[in-house]
């Protein structure tokens, strides 16, 4: 039943919708709306921002990175520990408190934007760093064209975090940037999605998965366990290894 509701992400994905994806249990606990980054309008950052609230993130496969030549964070803070004295101590590469190392990457505007936060800069931001992922998805190779689209229209730093999703994705770290990429490149979709934490008003915590089933219900959106994501996963593996 739950390769039914996976099938069904990868079609709401693709029509642009939003999906909402928990996590698991003992992790961070936490379900984040998410949709593929090429489809993002102004539309869709109001929503993130208002019925989600947590940190609007682009997330991407590691392929994507590479050829864009993009770091992770941690990566940057340990080349300048020499020149700034503080990253000495704030800076310890440590993991997170619920296991995992983050994913972070650098942050971006687009150049066409003007203060770069407002829906329809972040929105513009996005979705072009969505096409241009699309793009070395579907060439599948370095190409000095891409790179210098990215250098061209985008600049740093910016109001868009990026994150970089694991080598081997669900094989080795089970986040929610590992868990929206394996799924859009599971449904031959590009691997670059927009997450954000949905968060409670009410208590001030993370929303707990039986609220976002309601707003999920209320707003005709699946939801999907990333237990389940996990399970297709290791069977697209095993067929297409």
């Amino acid at each position: 039943m739950f390769e039914d509701i996976i099938n069904k992400a990868f079609k709401d994905l693709n029509d642009g919708k939003f999906i909402l994806i928990y996590d698991k249990d003992g992790r961070e606990e936490e379900v984040d709306l998410i949709c593929l980054a090429e489809k993002v309008t102004a539309k869709h950052i109001y929503k993130l921002r208002n019925d989600a609230g947590g940190l609007i993130c682009i997330a991407m496969h590691a392929n994507i990175a590479k050829v864009l030549g993009l770091p992770f964070m941690t990566e940057i803070y340990s080349k300048v520990k020499g020149d700034f004295k503080v990253f000495n101590s704030i800076s310890r590469g440590e993991v997170c408190p619920y296991g995992d190392r983050p994913s972070f990457s650098i942050t971006i505007n687009h150049t066409n934007t003007y203060t770069g936060i407002t829906d329809i800069d972040r929105a513009l931001t996005i979705r072009e760093f969505g096409i241009l992922s699309a793009n070395i998805y579907k060439n599948g190779v370095e190409s000095d064209l891409l790179i210098k689209s990215f250098n061209s229209n985008f600049r740093a730093p910016g109001h868009v975090h990026l994150l970089i999703a694991h080598d081997n994705l669900l094989s080795e770290r089970m986040g929610h940037t590992e868990l929206s990429v394996s799924l859009a490149y599971m449904g031959n979709l590009t691997p670059a999605t927009v997450l954000c934490e949905m968060l409670d008003k009410d208590n001030g915590k993370a929303l707990s998965i039986e609220k976002a089933k309601e707003y999920a219900e209320k707003n005709n959106l699946i939801m999907i366990k990333g237990n389940d994501i996990l399970k297709v996963f290791e069977k697209f593996k095993r067929e297409n290894c």
